[in-house]
């Protein structure tokens, strides 16, 4: 059997996403909005907000930011971490590659500093 969290899967092509938009896709039943940040990277974070349950891939990107179209809150690509209130949790962010013009994520949420403390 192998292991689905360890494993890249292609999610679309990187044209499918204009620079400083996200698109929303369902990975295993997994909503992930996927990112084209301004500089040019692509990011996926999970695409419910922590405050609200709204999806974050309807929200603005700017700089390497999403923002809650409900109520604000941003979220930082890289980390997941919310940068603005009234979100005060974080949402899970994954590892991005992209291959031959396709952008690929693994479920496997990445770990940041703050989780390896716990």
């Amino acid at each position: 059997m192998t292991d689905h969290l360890a494993e890249f899967v292609k999610v679309c092509a990187a044209s499918d996403i204009e620079r400083g938009t996200a698109v929303r896709a369902e990975i295993d039943d997994l909503p992930v909005a996927i990112v084209h940040a301004e500089d040019g990277e692509f990011y996926a974070i999970y695409d419910v907000c922590s405050h609200a349950e709204v999806p974050l891939s309807e929200g603005d990107v700017e700089d390497c930011t999403v923002e809650c179209w409900l109520h604000g809150s941003r979220f930082d690509l890289k980390s997941g971490e919310p940068t603005g209130l009234p979100a005060t949790e974080p949402v899970p962010v994954y590892p991005v590659e992209v291959r031959d013009g396709d952008v690929y994520v693994c479920l496997a949420p990445k770990t940041t500093q703050k989780d390896s403390r716990s």
